[in-house]
C-alpha cells in the first residue's frame, strides 16, 4: 500500500514538471525562434519565417534538431502551449487562450493540451499545488 502511494506521488510530480523552451544557438535558427516568439499566434508558414531570417527551411530544421533535439514544429507547439498556459494561469478562458496562442479552435487546443500534459486545461489548473 505504501509503495503504491509513493508511485502515485511520483507520477503526480512527473506530470507537473514545468515546460521548458530552449533557444537554438545558431544565429539563423535563433532569428527564426525570435520571430516565432514575437508572434506565437501568427500562422505564417515556416518557409516564410525562414526566408525572412535568411536561411532555408531545411537548414533551420537541421539546426533546431542539432541544437535542441526537436523539430521547429515541436518547438513552435511548445511555444504556443506555454503562451496558452500563461494566459490560463492569469485567469483567461480556454477559448481566449487557445486563439491567442494560435490554435484554430478551442477543441484543437484542448486535444493538444491533453496529449502533451495528460489532462484538459480545466482539470490541469484545478489541481492542488
Amino acid at each position: 500500500m505504501h509503495l503504491i502511494a509513493v508511485i502515485l506521488d511520483q507520477m503526480e510530480t512527473v506530470q507537473t514538471v514545468p515546460l521548458r523552451l530552449p533557444n537554438p544557438t545558431d544565429p539563423r535558427a535563433l532569428r527564426v525562434a525570435k520571430a516565432l516568439l514575437e508572434r506565437p499566434a501568427e500562422v505564417r508558414s515556416l518557409g516564410r519565417v525562414c526566408t525572412i531570417a535568411g536561411a532555408s527551411k531545411r537548414t533551420v530544421e537541421r539546426l533546431f534538431q542539432r541544437d535542441l533535439g526537436m523539430s521547429v514544429g515541436k518547438w513552435r507547439q511548445q511555444l504556443r502551449l506555454m503562451k496558452a498556459m500563461q494566459l490560463l494561469a492569469q485567469g483567461a478562458k480556454v477559448t481566449h487562450a487557445a486563439l491567442e496562442a494560435g490554435y484554430s479552435t478551442p477543441s484543437a487546443f484542448i486535444s493538444m493540451f491533453r496529449k502533451a500534459l495528460g489532462s484538459t486545461p480545466a482539470s490541469y489548473f484545478r489541481r492542488p499545488v
